[in-house]
């Protein structure tokens, strides 16, 4: 669930929390991205049932204040810290292919490493050039960069679902074959993320039977949210890593 607030207020999130009540109770679990909170308006969808927040950090320190105006990179790391101290997952990546420069992807990347808590789930997205926006024209970035990127965030956090998200549909098939295989163990699944498009589900189908992926099992369990997923020796290497014994 998702809303474009820079941050919002106490009605807002009180609304949102009923969403979230009724979402949970059939059974799902809940993720949502509204921007800012304070540590209340956290603890106000904790107990609304919500599982993760998602907050990106979108790129590294050093490269923000390019990129972004409306808000400190402080500000980011402070929700963030507001949504752990809540108990919420978080949903914590970025963007890459704005401008920024290697080393300042690996920023990124160091960054989320050294949070408190490594986030579950670490969405690289790779940007979608939308015509008339400011970051049009940009230059692409190379493919095996993008590539090289999913597999450092692989070996810094080895327990976080890393997943592909924004721009797999400019991706071909070998490519995204080299993410899989390179870490990435996640991806948005569905034809429309939240502003742009996404590759057909069939065709994700297909390809994940051409490399032999295979979904993990999910096993619900009373002591944990929904979509945990309970390990054991025939689900993955064995490693926390999250991967497919298959794949």
């Amino acid at each position: 669930m998702g809303a474009a607030w820079r941050s919002p207020k106490d009605r807002d999130v009180a609304q949102v929390a009923e969403i979230v009540a009724a979402v949970k109770g059939l059974g799902l679990e809940t993720c949502a991205t509204l921007g800012m909170l304070t540590g209340e308006q956290a603890q106000t969808l904790k107990q609304a049932g919500l599982d993760y927040y998602n907050h990106n950090l979108d790129t590294a320190p050093e490269f923000y204040g390019e990129i972004i105006h409306t808000r400190q990179y402080q500000d980011r790391l402070d929700t963030l810290e507001h949504v752990r101290q809540v108990g919420l997952k978080t949903c914590c990546g970025g963007i890459v292919g704005m401008g920024e420069t290697r080393a300042q992807r690996a920023g990124l990347l160091q960054t989320l490493a050294n949070l408190p808590e490594h986030p579950q789930s670490v969405p690289i997205n790779q940007l979608v050039q939308v015509e008339g926006t400011p970051l049009h024209g940009t230059e692409a970035l190379d493919p095996f960069e993008f590539v090289r990127t999913i597999a450092v965030a692989r070996i810094l956090m080895p327990a976080s679902m890393v997943r592909l998200s924004a721009g797999r549909q400019q991706m071909d098939d070998a490519v995204q074959a080299l993410c899989f295989f390179a870490g990435a163990n996640s991806i948005f699944y569905g034809e429309k993320l939240l502003t742009t498009g996404n590759p057909d589900v069939e065709h994700d189908r297909a390809l994940f039977r051409r490399l032999d992926l295979h979904a993990l099992e999910v096993t619900e369990d009373t002591d944990t949210v929904h979509a945990d997923i309970l390990e054991t020796e025939a689900d993955g290497c064995g490693h926390g890593c999250g991967c497919s014994a298959a794949a």
